[in-house]
């Protein structure tokens, strides 16, 4: 029976360094998402990806979560982010979802919106964009993947060190969306509501759109201090947000 809620999440960023976020996934999944026909998931789930082979038992706790989640009649659907994008089948069908194309259209009750991580409006952002541009490349990640675990897991530590350097010298102008994607983008798959995440400044931004009418942006957030979710219902969009259960252990 159809219960009327589709909720959206990204950018939680799970690790085994942040126990506290995955407790409180867990909390989500159990609590508010089984109460919904749709469960939306726009990327970087996890801090790092390195291969469906990998055997850390996190990913085997979030599999199965995801996966009861399934069994009790939630549709699951992911879209990769930037630090997820090696994520393919093998583990979709463990926990159950389906994996989406980098720009979605759903039918949200009535409302047609794009969904996307949202890494590829940030189009100021030249040298994560060139970056990005190898990644994307079925041949990039099937030389990654082909890889020992042993080197992929070097690979992602060096990544993710680099990444934290990079962010330290790039202003906020720059990580955020580029505002004269946005519309552009929406124009082209024409549609009034867009909802991602990604540069983890949660909110809703309304703006003029196609042919003169409304349009609206939503931006889910990150985990890193409390739990975001939007929550779509036929009469209302509203984001949630909750402070994390317990402190992150450093």
């Amino acid at each position: 029976m159809a219960k009327g809620l589709t909720l959206v999440i990204a950018d939680l960023h799970l690790s085994q360094e942040r126990p506290d976020i995955t407790a409180a996934f867990l909390d989500f999944l159990n609590n508010t998402a089984v109460n919904a026909d749709a469960l939306y998931i726009l990327g970087d789930l996890f801090e790092v990806w390195i291969g469906d082979d990998n055997p850390a038992p996190l990913l085997t706790q979030v599999a199965d979560a995801l996966s009861a989640l399934k069994s009790q009649g939630v549709l699951l659907y992911f879209c990769h982010g930037n630090r997820d994008f090696l994520l393919k089948k093998t583990f979709a069908k463990r926990a159950g979802f389906e994996l989406l194309p980098p720009y979605h259209i759903a039918d949200l009750y009535g409302k047609k919106a794009l969904l996307m991580h949202g890494d590829s409006l940030c189009t100021l952002d030249f040298q994560y964009q060139k970056f990005r541009s190898w990644w994307d490349q079925p041949w990039w990640q099937w030389l990654i993947l082909s890889t020992p675990l042993w080197y992929r897991q070097h690979l992602a530590r060096k990544a993710r060190r680099i990444s934290k350097q990079d962010k330290q010298q790039k202003t906020a102008m720059i990580m955020d969306v580029t505002p004269d994607e946005v519309p552009k983008v929406m124009h082209e798959y024409q549609v009034q509501y867009l909802i991602h995440g990604h540069t983890h400044r949660p909110a809703v931004h309304e703006f003029q759109g196609l042919d003169g009418q409304p349009a609206y942006r939503y931006v889910v957030g990150d985990w890193y201090q409390q739990s975001s979710y939007l929550a779509i219902t036929e009469h209302e969009w509203t984001l949630h947000f909750c402070a994390l259960a317990t402190e992150p252990q450093l």
